[in-house]
């Protein structure tokens, strides 16, 4: 399965977008039944954590800039998960919240995300996927600074 042309390249990018591709995949499939995503679910995640974000707070979250962002958001604005509007203390500045529809929807997809989450660890074993995880978060806390 391995690309000889991007083995012989050592091209890191080319593997992670495949990886990323694979395991988004993933994701999708055992997601499609709840109507989301996986890079919608992503977005809902932190939303139902905190109930809102300002944008730009939520921009440097998600490693994004502030425009991919508010694209990624109007699917789930436009099915009523969530409502951008003026932060009320500084209307320069807007905010994202999750709306009840948009809680809803997060709540009913869980088991969906935690089954995918399973079928990885159960494929990448324990130890596969604790060396995964602890790979990309040090790698993206070197690369974001």
């Amino acid at each position: 399965m391995a690309d000889a042309t991007t083995n012989e390249l050592g091209c890191t990018c080319s593997r992670l977008r495949r990886l990323a591709r694979r395991v988004t995949q993933i994701y999708d499939g055992h997601l499609e039944g709840a109507g989301l995503s996986v890079g919608q679910f992503g977005l809902l995640a932190p939303l139902n954590a905190r109930g809102s974000l300002s944008m730009g707070m939520f921009a440097e979250r998600a490693v994004m800039d502030p425009t991919t962002l508010t694209r990624n958001l109007a699917p789930l604005q436009r099915d009523g998960y969530v409502k951008i509007a003026p932060d009320p203390d500084d209307r320069r500045r807007r905010m994202v919240s999750i709306t009840p529809k948009g809680r809803r929807a997060f709540q009913d997809a869980l088991p969906a995300w935690r089954a995918a989450q399973s079928e990885l660890e159960t494929t990448l074993g324990e130890a596969g996927i604790g060396q995964l995880n602890g790979a990309l978060v040090q790698t993206l806390d070197q690369l974001v600074k």
